[in-house]
């Protein structure tokens, strides 16, 4: 069997920019194994496979390790492959997903994504996560991630995390996301990942499900600009509904290829 890859960086607006993810459509799902195995040989962050029916399409996230809950990024490359490549031509992308029903629209070069919230509540940090930075956060929150909260972006910039000790913590399916308000936007983040092959994820949506609820009460405003301040580093448009989030970003193609199974 052989089946087309689309290789698209999301959140992004230039070729070394955004997160990395594939994107794969199939007529009907491989066994999960087999779709771990590809997820690991495509060696990026997420890939996304989906399956189209009448009037959803199925959607499934693999990193190269486990299958995930959510994905904001591979969610966003999974729509520009299907408007872009694939001759999609509704409004309104609905997803059908482990974590409920994802709707995507594209508006202006931008796909726009409403996502639940996933609202942290105030937490104590292990040891284990606290021994692994250099840096203590003044605030700490936990839903899936761990929400961990800095006075300044030049904290969040010189966070360093020390593997041998991170790498012990099992948070599966979930990560550390660090924060803080923003120098040119309404606050910037970074996302880290025990255990998992891939280290800092350059930019991540799912994070923004509990990221947005947070500032949005913080600064008191619905509408935010967010920087995702990874090395490739991302921009995301959010906004706060209360029941949901909107997470709007670009995205580009940046090869298309195949892979034999």
């Amino acid at each position: 069997m052989k089946l087309k890859v689309f290789h698209i960086n999301a959140f992004a607006k230039h070729l070394t920019g955004g997160n990395p993810a594939c994107v794969i459509k199939l007529n009907q799902w491989l066994p999960k194994m087999t779709m771990l195995a590809i997820s690991k040989e495509n060696a990026v962050a997420e890939t996304a496979f989906f399956v189209e029916s009448d009037d959803h399409i199925h959607l499934r996230w693999f990193t190269p390790e486990i299958e995930m809950d959510l994905c904001g990024h591979a969610t966003l490359a999974t729509a520009h492959c299907l408007y872009a490549h694939l001759g999609y031509s509704k409004k309104i992308i609905y997803f059908k997903t482990v974590s409920g029903q994802l709707k995507v629209r594209c508006e202006e070069g931008l796909y726009k994504m409403e996502f639940p919230t996933r609202e942290g509540i105030p937490a104590v940090l292990p040891a284990s996560i606290l021994n692994a930075l250099n840096i203590a956060p003044k605030e700490v929150y936990k839903s899936r991630d761990y929400l961990l909260v800095y006075e300044v972006q030049k904290d969040v910039e010189s966070i360093a995390i020390e593997r041998s000790i991170f790498d012990k913590i099992n948070l599966d399916p979930g990560g550390v996301i660090v924060t803080a308000p923003g120098n040119t936007c309404d606050f910037v983040s970074r996302f880290f990942t025990p255990q998992a092959s891939i280290l800092e994820d350059p930019v991540t949506g799912s994070a923004h499900c509990t990221l947005v609820p947070y500032w949005a009460k913080k600064f008191r405003k619905k509408e935010m600009k967010a920087l995702q301040i990874s090395e490739r580093g991302g921009e995301i448009g959010c906004i706060y509904n209360e029941e949901n989030v909107v997470l709007s970003g670009s995205a580009i193609t940046v090869e298309v290829g195949f892979i034999s199974i």
